[in-house]
């Protein structure tokens, strides 16, 4: 999908240029951050502003058109983290270099993406040493 140049301006601004998922500032991404429909629209999903955020590759392409998972820890099907409805702070923390999830949301969407996959830990354990933050 392609999208105005004043859509995708409005997306990178809003979201500050970090992927609205895993924090992940653009800057620190080899691939350029993408305009992800949080809900996809094979589930009816619009293309408003509301239903858009700014991703890195590696999540948006482990999201793909999901809206739910399996919550490890209870087993149930759980909706993901939304960006637009939810608050990050709320359903994640930083741990070291880890992103641990807090609800069962967090839980989800953190085992669905992968967040905590090898190459994302030690990306995260580099910007942590220079001070980053989520």
């Amino acid at each position: 999908m392609t999208f105005s140049a004043e859509i995708r301006e409005s997306i990178r601004l809003r979201s500050e240029n970090i992927c609205e998922y895993c924090r992940l500032p653009a800057y620190a991404s080899v691939l350029p951050h993408q305009i992800d429909h949080i809900i996809g629209r094979q589930h009816h999903g619009s293309d408003e502003l509301a239903n858009l955020c700014l991703c890195c590759i590696r999540c948006n392409l482990k999201k793909g058109p999901n809206i739910a998972s399996i919550d490890p820890e209870t087993g149930q099907v759980t909706a993901l983290y939304h960006p637009r409805q939810h608050l990050w702070g709320h359903h994640f923390r930083l741990l070291d270099a880890r992103i641990i999830g807090l609800t069962a949301e967090g839980r989800t969407t953190v085992d669905l993406l992968d967040m905590n996959g090898e190459d994302r830990l030690q990306l995260r354990y580099a910007l942590v040493r220079r001070g980053w933050t989520p």
